[in-house]
C-alpha cells in the first residue's frame, strides 16, 4: 500500500550536466499527456535554461515508455490552464534545445517535439499528428511547422489521414536527425548537445537564431535581423577568448558574456 502522505511528484523534473539542462516529462502514467502542471513545468525550466549564462543547450524527453501523447482531455474538460505551454510552442527556447523520442510523439506531443530544434529518435518510435480522427485539428503549430520539416506532400499526408509515420520515415524526411536504436535516444540527445556546449554560447544562440528565421523570411530580414546578433557575439569576451585560445592551442573557456 503506498503511503499517502508522499508528495506526488513534479509533472516536469530537471538534471543539470555540466552546460547542458534535461528536462523530462513526467507523468509516464498517463503517457505524458499536457496538464496544468505539466504545461507550468516545462514552461518554468525552459526559462532555467534561457536565463542561466551556465547553460548552451537542453534536452527534451520523456519518462516511461513514450515521450507525449499530447494534450489530457481531461484536464482540458476541467478548464486547466496550458498558456504556458502555448507559450513555450510559439517562442521555443533561446538556447538550443534537442528532443530525445522514445515510443511515440504523438498530436501535441509532436508539437512540443517540433519547438525543438533538433529531433534524436529510437528507431521504431510514432510520430503523427492524428487530431482530425477525434473531429479536432493540430492547432499548436504542427500543421504551419510540419511543411518547412518533411515538405509539402507527406506533412499533408500526416494532416489529412491522421497516419503517424515511424522514426525511420521522418528521418528520410529530415524531421529526426539521429536515428538510435530503442532506449538508446536521451543518451545520443545527450552526446549531441554535449557537443554543443563546447562551442561558444552567445555563437551557439545567435546562430540557431538565424537558422530557425530562415523559415519563411526573405534574404533582407535575415541581413537585418543578423545584424545586431553580430554585433552582440564579435563583441563579446567569447569572440576575444576563442581566437586567444586556438593561438594558445588549448580549450576554450567560455563564459557566455
Amino acid at each position: 500500500m503506498s503511503d499517502t502522505n508522499e508528495p506526488a511528484q513534479p509533472a516536469v523534473l530537471t538534471e543539470r550536466r555540466d552546460r547542458v539542462l534535461v528536462i523530462i516529462l513526467n507523468r509516464p502514467d498517463a503517457m505524458n499527456a499536457i496538464n496544468g502542471d505539466l504545461s507550468n513545468g516545462l514552461w518554468s525550466a525552459i526559462q532555467d535554461l534561457n536565463c542561466d549564462p551556465g547553460l548552451t543547450a537542453g534536452v527534451l524527453t520523456g519518462a516511461g515508455r513514450g515521450f507525449c501523447a499530447g494534450m489530457d482531455l481531461k484536464a482540458f474538460s476541467r478548464g486547466e490552464d496550458i498558456g504556458p505551454m502555448i507559450k513555450f510552442i510559439r517562442a521555443g527556447s533561446e538556447k538550443p534545445l534537442i528532443c530525445a523520442i522514445e515510443g511515440f510523439a504523438l498530436a501535441g506531443g509532436l508539437e512540443l517535439a517540433l519547438s525543438c530544434d533538433l529531433l534524436v529518435a529510437a528507431r521504431g518510435a510514432k510520430l503523427g499528428i492524428p487530431e482530425v480522427g477525434v473531429g479536432l485539428l493540430a492547432a499548436g503549430a504542427g500543421l504551419f511547422r510540419l511543411p518547412g520539416r518533411v515538405g509539402y506532400g507527406k506533412a499533408m499526408e500526416m494532416a489529412i489521414t491522421a497516419d503517424p509515420i515511424t522514426a525511420e520515415e521522418a528521418a528520410e524526411h529530415g524531421l529526426v536527425a539521429r536515428l538510435t536504436d530503442p532506449g538508446s535516444a536521451l543518451q545520443e540527445a545527450l552526446s549531441l548537445a554535449e557537443r554543443i556546449a563546447r562551442n561558444a554560447p552567445l555563437a551557439v544562440a545567435a546562430s540557431k537564431q538565424l537558422i530557425r528565421a530562415t523559415q519563411g523570411s526573405t534574404e533582407e530580414e535575415l541581413w537585418a535581423l543578423q545584424r545586431p546578433l553580430q554585433e552582440r557575439v564579435f563583441a563579446s569576451d567569447d569572440a576575444k577568448e576563442g581566437p586567444l585560445a586556438f593561438a594558445e592551442k588549448r580549450p576554450p573557456e567560455w563564459s557566455g558574456a
